[in-house]
């Protein structure tokens, strides 16, 4: 049976000395890889090193939109420069946070076009968050794909039908995280269950949005079985199955993984 994969978790969230009990207990769950994110430049050597450290985890490097404002926004150059390493098979992640707000919106906007750019030039999928920004994330993917293609994620997903829906057409892919075992997210299960099967994924996010039955309690990537789980009974098939063929959309996407 094919294990599972969580797309996208934080491990530099988690101490030296508590990191081995928590791969051991992804490991038990079924979690076979794992992509620790960047959200800072500066720590981008932080994730290459987990990644190099672990054979089960991979890494992406990039700046978080909430984190924009803290220095100058890396060019294109600087991105494609950190991104060059055996382990890392993505940039971000980048795009566009209106929630929190805690850089301008035109900061957020121009790094984000840059993190598009280097994804591009590297080849490497852009992973995208995504927070009340539905219309200028479109707006900006569309605007972009005129100078190229690029691959892209839309990790988290918890934002408006119609996003999800037009990134799909225009060749994105879409994660969903513990939100997904949310009582309250029954709009996202049910669009969990139209939207094509070859372009779903699942992740933790950790340590933030445990799923169900682990909610308000730190989340790590083996809770990734329990979204993975809702996903699957949402889509009417097996554990097994959705084990395959979110992994498999993983690969595909992230091919450097493979």
């Amino acid at each position: 049976m094919t294990g599972l994969t969580d797309s996208h978790c934080h491990l530099d969230h988690f101490t030296a000395e508590e990191l081995p009990d928590i791969l051991s207990r992804a490991a038990a769950a079924g979690v076979e890889r794992m992509v620790t994110i960047g959200v800072r430049m500066a720590q981008g050597q932080v994730t290459r090193a987990l990644a190099e450290a672990h054979p089960q985890v991979w890494a992406t490097v990039g700046v978080h939109p909430q984190n924009a404002g803290e220095a100058p926004m890396p060019t294109v150059a600087e991105i494609v420069a950190l991104a060059d390493h055996p382990k890392v098979i993505g940039i971000g992640e980048s795009g566009l946070d209106y929630f929190y707000d805690t850089a301008p919106r035109e900061v957020q906007q121009e790094g984000f076009r840059r993190h598009i750019r280097a994804a591009r030039e590297t080849g490497l999928p852009l992973v995208i968050h995504a927070r009340q920004a539905d219309e200028d994330i479109l707006r900006i993917l569309v605007e972009e794909r005129e100078g190229g293609w690029f691959d892209f994620l839309l990790h988290c997903f918890s934002s408006g039908e119609e996003l999800a829906e037009k990134a799909v057409e225009i060749g994105g892919y879409i994660s969903f995280s513990g939100i997904l075992t949310f009582p309250k997210s029954e709009n996202f299960r049910v669009l969990a269950a139209r939207l094509p099967a070859e372009r779903l994924l699942v992740e933790t996010d950790s340590p933030y949005l445990a799923p169900v039955p682990h909610r308000g309690k730190r989340c790590e990537p083996g809770y990734v079985a329990h979204t993975a789980a809702v996903l699957a009974k949402a889509r009417g098939i097996g554990a097994a199955e959705i084990a395959e063929l979110t992994t498999g959309n993983f690969l595909r996407l992230f091919k450097k993984a493979s």
